[in-house]
């Protein structure tokens, strides 16, 4: 039987771990995943990264 997995903030953290929490749940390098957020929200031209990363932060459960 596989594990139920779930997003969740990480204790790896620069700022609230969402970035580390999200690399965790897909098994990738948090310091990718937070150059690839930096990069898609200074690209983004509707809706602000900050907007995204708040409601993320605000989804997303703290760590155990």
């Amino acid at each position: 039987m596989s594990e139920k997995r779930t997003w969740r903030r990480s204790r790896n953290r620069i700022v609230s771990g969402v970035c580390a929490g999200l690399a965790d749940y897909y098994g990738v390098e948090p310091n990718f995943v937070r150059i690839f957020y930096v990069l898609t929200s200074a690209a983004s031209v509707f809706v602000p990264g900050i907007v995204i990363y708040l409601v993320l932060w605000a989804m997303m459960p703290p760590p155990e």
